[in-house]
């Protein structure tokens, strides 16, 4: 028998086809993310152009976030996600038909902008849903379990595909072939997300606030509140950026295998799936800006010495603990933005995040691929991480 959709099973089930819809789109970008810089890197591009490359899954977002912000906010969940989902399939299928750079550019910008609209669209909808700041806690620490699966479902099967495909056609791994095949498992991927969103039920829209039709989202950045909030949520995405960016360019400048490589960066994402299945029993108990602040002290720990680890074994275990530490972050981010937002502005403060998020994610490759080839890797790591060190003075200003 099926549970009423307004009972509590009916809302943890309603709640756990939205995550396995986002582990399906967030991975099937995590998947691209990672074998479009391997095929690149393959074809001789420079650390440099895989940067732009990497860039370029943020560069849509930062012009489309705040108009999906306000699109969400007027229709809802559904539709933006159906535009989402074509958006990244046509993305993943034009790297199967042309896999050329160029091309993979082209498919970074619409998948990156897909994921980034329908997760707006997504996060909006399960906060209104939330009545209480424990229950945003809570629900907030369910929903991020999905990029932290996918984190490690794209490119652990990319890599798998990558490396067998072209074997089993009678081919060598890592050929023509098996990108193909993982290009093709990344276009199918994105189907499943609507399969599972498509029976969602829809919440009511939110009336106009009787004499606040005067309030925009930029208003928001006045409040004190919400710039640390920014701040500190795109330090701590710039980590992300890092660790994505320098584990395959490690990896390749150490001949690991496309495999080795995804499994790496899947210890990182079993990690931050695995602190966030936690976190919802332990909800009562956190708070926001202590998770935030012990968080960013023990990234920049872990990246003094991230550069050291020479084989897989080591940068598998830096990346699980840094995947423990990044991953408690979101939820108390999220659950924090929408305590100091007004609820018509949801969509557009969730839009105005990932703005700010990926203007850094696209200037950050670059620059991390420029200084890579200037100064080292490394130093790429003990950068980010002594300004991650420092910026959790902003978190302890979080208290209420």
């Amino acid at each position: 028998m099926r549970a009423a959709p307004g009972s509590e099973e009916g809302q943890s089930w309603a709640l756990a086809r939205l995550i396995c819809g986002h582990i399906c789109l967030h991975g099937s970008m995590a998947g691209l993310r990672m074998a479009a810089p391997l095929l690149a890197l393959r074809e001789g591009h420079s650390a440099f152009s895989v940067g732009v490359l990497l860039a370029l899954f943020s560069l849509t977002q930062v012009f489309l976030a705040l108009p999906a912000g306000r699109y969400a906010d007027r229709h809802g969940l559904k539709r933006p996600m159906g535009m989402g989902v074509v958006a990244a399939s046509v993305g993943a299928s034009l790297a199967v038909l042309w896999p050329q750079f160029w091309v993979l550019c082209l498919s970074a910008l619409l998948m990156g902008g897909a994921t980034g609209a329908a997760s707006i669209a997504l996060q909006r909808h399960v906060g209104r849903a939330a009545r209480t700041s424990t229950e945003l806690k809570r629900v907030f620490s369910w929903l991020a379990i999905g990029p932290a699966v996918s984190n490690f479902v794209g490119p652990v099967l990319a890599g798998l595909l990558i490396d067998h495909v072209g074997v089993w056609m009678g081919g060598t791994a890592g050929d023509d072939n098996g990108f193909r095949g993982a290009f093709i498992l990344l276009a199918l991927l994105p189907w499943a997300t609507w399969l599972w969103v498509r029976r969602t039920v829809e919440l009511p829209p939110v009336e106009p606030v009787v004499g606040a039709t005067h309030l925009h989202v930029w208003n928001l950045l006045r409040e004190p509140p919400m710039r640390r909030l920014l701040l500190v949520n795109w330090l701590l995405s710039s980590c992300w950026d890092v660790h994505t960016f320098v584990v395959p360019v490690l990896g390749h400048e150490r001949v690991f295998s496309a495999s080795v490589i995804g499994a790496i960066l899947g210890g990182f994402a079993i990690a931050a799936a695995a602190v966030r299945v936690l976190m919802p029993l332990l909800a009562h108990h956190l708070k926001e800006w202590l998770v935030v602040a012990v968080a960013m002290v023990a990234t920049a720990a872990l990246f003094g010495i991230y550069p050291w680890m020479e084989s897989p074994w080591s940068m598998g275990l830096c990346s699980v603990l840094l995947g423990l530490a990044l991953g408690s972050v979101q939820p108390m981010i999220m659950s924090t933005l929408h305590q100091i937002t007004p609820h018509h502005l949801h969509g557009q403060a969730l839009g105005l995040r990932l703005a700010a998020i990926n203007l850094s994610s696209v200037l950050m490759p670059m620059l991390f691929g420029t200084a890579g080839a200037v100064i080292g890797i490394s130093a790429v790591f003990w950068t980010v991480g002594a300004a991650v060190g420092l910026g959790s003075r902003l978190a302890w200003r979080m208290r209420p």
